[in-house]
């Protein structure tokens, strides 16, 4: 099965689309832009879910559901908002057979429809915070889409809250971007960049946008998490008032975050290998795979019988399987979960048996272990928190290895025509200068980095005075 996966070095689209498809991530739909996710796909997505969804309710967010439908006069409220989305906007205009009033929105995102419901729920300064999450699925009309990384519907949760100061709603917008950064190194092994979007870059409505910037194994930048403060725009569009403790009346300040399914599209580029899927511990729906090798029915019984016991002794029963299927040798087997990004592997045949052994398998760098059958089970836990925090050492080293400062515009140029990574150049904040640059070299300005210090210089594109760096990087 392996064999099938295009390498990366000879394709790295077709190499990520082919694990897509072949670890049953996800398929293609009838419907052009659309997938289906798999159950092996969402059992990751599940996971991702549970870890930040806990996240989220330990800083006080509840959940809840808005409708998929958006009345065209919402979206029209607030004008930065829907010349941002307009051009991606699916619209309803018929149901029932007749031709609707108002035309429907289908949901590109949920501010204006969380913003006229929030308008009866908030009075007073008593009713704030309001910290709420949902998980739902959008859609973006995309002309040029990719399995998880950009579809015309993705599943995703966005966090809508409101406060009584800027200072508050300011405050929630970096926690939730901490707590982004954090579920992505500690969870998903994959190394971030903190830091504030560009106005060009923002989020259609926000005063100020701040994003996680990861880097794939091509050394293209991925989003992977978004915080937007929001000002008093959404309240004032939809009137969102409160009493303040004197008694007079106050526009409520607002923030937004999320993340969608194309972290699952970001774990296989950052991650795996020609061999198929490498999956960090955290996020593996399958934790451990026990291959039985019998020769004949005496020597499976008894294979059998210690492979299941070994599983029954696992503290997480659903995260192991015993491979016992009839017709496929222990060869094809070991391809089938290499491909799924199996952590760990344990063959355990007769010999092993009678020496008391099982040999482990670590997915993420093929090393071959031989370890007492007592020990197996604590040795395999072990061995997972050992290459979660691998995964991520061998990202960080990659991210470092591939990110440089660069001071002129022809070393910037070539650096970005190699794909060389991640350029840490200084900018003079004109618009101009990030539009030329994007049109002659593709390279965008991801984000302003939060740990850039100030640091005198001049601008890598017209030499003008720079107060600091900012990252540059071509981007899916």
């Amino acid at each position: 099965m392996a064999k099938s996966i295009t390498p990366r070095s000879q394709d790295y689209s077709r190499w990520y689309t082919d694990i897509v498809l072949r670890a049953e991530l996800a398929d293609y739909a009838p419907v052009k832009g659309c997938m289906v996710i798999r159950p092996y796909g969402y059992s990751i997505w599940e996971k991702m879910q549970r870890e930040l969804d806990d996240r989220f309710k330990a800083t006080g967010h509840l959940n809840a559901y808005f409708p998929l439908f958006i009345p065209e006069s919402f979206l029209k409220k607030e004008a930065e908002h829907v010349k941002g989305f307009a051009p991606e906007c699916a619209v309803v205009t018929h149901g029932g057979g007749k031709p609707l009033e108002e035309p429907l929105y289908v949901r590109p995102t949920s501010e204006t429809i969380i913003w006229n419901t929030y308008k009866g729920w908030i009075h007073s300064y008593r009713d704030l915070p309001l910290l709420i999450n949902q998980w739902c699925n959008v859609v973006r009309w995309e002309m040029r889409t990719r399995l998880f990384l950009r579809t015309t519907e993705f599943l995703w949760q966005e966090g809508h809250t409101a406060h009584a100061t800027e200072e508050e709603a300011r405050s929630e917008t970096m926690r939730m971007l901490e707590v982004y950064r954090d579920f992505a190194e500690g969870v998903m092994a994959l190394p971030v960049v903190p830091g504030r979007k560009t106005e060009n870059e923002k989020f259609a409505g926000a005063v100020e946008t701040y994003s996680i910037e990861a880097m794939m194994q091509d050394r293209h930048a991925l989003q992977a998490g978004t915080s937007h403060y929001l000002g008093q725009n959404f309240a004032k569009a939809f009137d969102v008032q409160y009493q303040d403790a004197g008694g007079q009346l106050q526009y409520v300040h607002a923030t937004s975050w999320g993340v969608s399914t194309r972290l699952i599209g970001a774990l296989v580029m950052a991650h795996s290998d020609d061999q198929g899927l490498v999956l960090p511990p955290k996020l593996a729906p399958i934790e451990a795979v026990i291959v039985p090798i019998w020769k004949d029915d005496a020597t499976k019984t008894l294979v059998l019988q210690a492979a299941r016991a070994l599983a029954a002794d696992y503290p997480r029963r659903l995260a192991i399987r015993v491979d016992d299927r009839e017709g496929f040798n222990p060869g094809w087997k070991y391809n089938e979960w290499e491909m799924r990004g199996v952590p760990v592997r344990i063959e355990l045949g007769p010999r092993d048996l009678q020496a008391q052994q099982v040999v482990a398998v670590r997915r993420d760098t093929g090393e071959k272990l031989k370890v007492p059958l007592g020990d197996a089970i604590p040795r395999v836990t072990s061995l997972l928190d050992e290459m979660q925090a691998g995964i991520l050492k061998k990202a960080k080293a990659f991210l470092d290895a591939h990110t440089r400062p660069i001071d002129t515009y022809a070393e910037f140029r070539q650096f970005h025509e190699t794909g060389s990574g991640f350029a840490n150049a200084h900018w003079c904040g004109s618009a101009d200068c990030e539009k030329s640059v994007a049109e002659e070299t593709k390279a965008t300005i991801r984000n302003i980095p939060l740990s850039a210090p100030e640091q005198p210089g001049r601008c890598v594109r017209c030499g003008q005075p720079s107060a600091r760096r900012v990252l540059f990087a071509q981007a899916y």
